[in-house]
């Protein structure tokens, strides 16, 4: 239960550490590429908060808030679960536990991610005072699009969603288990919490470098219909459409403020976790092994 409550109390750490991050990658991702707003990710950080406040880049951070308990609950009860039935703990068992992990929250990731989306593109260059605001909350936002479009309008973007959270989690997990082993901590190494947030940072990373692709495709299809035209009619016609006008560069849109966000937003949520388990048991040991057995490796998509 304690690792349950820690993973949602670090989840929610992360989250407000990396939202921000996450505004600037949806905007980037989703301009136009024949009247760009912003120049790159630091002009798009200055635009938002000189046009919007500070506040701009918080837009849609209600959503993943939302949907972060049972994201954690579906993830840790899966990741446990598929561990115990593969029986050894090696990296390879870790990637096909995290696939698994990945496919099933997906169901909840995909509409929070669309809610998320839609409000941070909502008033996407205005000034604050004239803004006109579509939807109230990201529950507002759901509720809108569920009432023109139905369930598979709360569903937009699932598919590539999908593509990205099994390889997404398998990766991170596999890359964590790789790291944290490679670096040998032990648990009365007095370096053994910097070693962890550093291998929970870098396969943040490594898992946002290799399914970033899909990323930037599922944004633009969940973007899709903002104002009231649909530019795209399916998966592959967003990719043609894309390549086309932007070339194979598109896939790495807002690449730069996601990578930056990675390594702040596991390091936070990890840190968070560690001190949580440490106060709620009462216990001065480390964990038996390198890898903490739940929290610390699971709030992925407040890793992203």
């Amino acid at each position: 239960m304690m690792d349950f409550v820690a993973g949602c109390i670090g989840g929610v750490v992360g989250v407000l550490v990396g939202h921000p991050f996450d505004t600037v990658k949806v905007r980037l991702q989703v301009q136009s590429v024949d009247k760009p707003l912003y120049r790159g990710t630091f002009h798009c950080f200055q635009s938002i908060i000189r046009q919007e406040s500070v506040a701009g880049l918080y837009k849609g951070i209600g959503s993943p808030m939302m949907g972060l308990t049972f994201i954690n609950a579906i993830v840790f009860g899966v990741q446990g679960n598929a561990m115990r039935m593969l029986g050894e703990d090696t990296p390879t068992h870790q990637f096909l536990a995290g696939a698994a992990a990945g496919i099933l929250q997906s169901v909840i990731c995909c509409p929070m991610e669309l809610a998320k989306t839609r409000m941070q593109m909502q008033g996407t260059g205005q000034k604050k005072s004239s803004s006109k605001k579509l939807y109230k909350n990201s529950l507002d936002c759901l509720w809108h699009i569920y009432r023109r479009e139905g369930l598979r309008g709360i569903n937009r973007g699932m598919v590539t969603t999908l593509v990205r959270e099994a390889p997404g989690f398998g990766v991170y997990f596999w890359s964590y288990a790789v790291l944290t082993q490679s670096l040998g901590c032990e648990p009365n190494d007095s370096y053994m919490i910097p070693k962890l947030l550093f291998s929970g940072g870098m396969a943040g990373i490594a898992s946002w470098i290799v399914t970033y692709p899909a990323d930037v495709i599922k944004s633009r299809l969940q973007a899709d219909g903002v104002g009231g035209v649909n530019q795209y009619s399916s998966i592959a016609d967003c990719v043609r459409q894309s390549v086309r006008k932007e070339g194979y560069m598109v896939f790495t849109r807002g690449l730069t403020s996601t990578v930056i966000r990675a390594f702040p937003v596991n390091a936070a949520t990890f840190a968070t976790v560690t001190l949580v388990l440490t106060y709620a048991r009462g216990e001065e040991e480390g964990p038996e092994e390198c890898e903490p057995r739940h929290p610390d490796r699971h709030e992925y998509d407040s890793r992203r």
